[in-house]
């Protein structure tokens, strides 16, 4: 009988540690809609990044490390070098921050991005809170 309530509390714990993961992401999710797709550096060339997979967008094999450029997918944003969950998406003032939990060939770490959909389309990344002028990046395939 032990065993038995040992095992239906761990199912339990480890239902409650996923709900809680669900709702984390769903509520990232909720502030990501106008951030959905792949981005690129205003006035670089999607065509020579992305290549055209199914439903969406991947980057070019051989991939470019080094490349301006990102997707968002869901609760993932993903880089030429890094994947990234979306833990949260907070609004702050006009901005977003962005809470991401990455990780590439060497190591994971949390990464705080500040973003704004500006009235052009654009999407406007900032490189701190105190950053005033920001670097613009295009969506592809629009």
């Amino acid at each position: 009988m032990e065993i038995a309530s040992h095992f239906q509390f761990v199912a339990l714990t480890l239902g409650l540690g996923a709900s809680i993961g669900v709702l984390d992401a769903q509520a990232a999710g909720a502030g990501l809609s106008g951030y959905q797709g792949a981005w690129m550096l205003s006035g670089s060339n999607c065509a020579e990044i992305y290549s055209s997979a199914g439903k969406g967008v991947s980057f070019k094999k051989p991939i470019d490390l080094f490349a301006p450029a990102f997707i968002v997918s869901g609760n993932r944003l993903r880089t030429p070098a890094a994947s990234c969950q979306i833990a949260s998406a907070k609004p702050n003032g006009e901005r977003r921050t962005l809470i991401l939990n990455c990780a590439n060939a060497v190591a994971a770490n949390e990464v705080k991005v500040f973003m704004k959909i500006m009235p052009n389309g654009f999407l406007r990344r900032y490189y701190s809170e105190q950053d005033t002028a920001g670097i613009d990046y295009e969506r592809c395939g629009r």
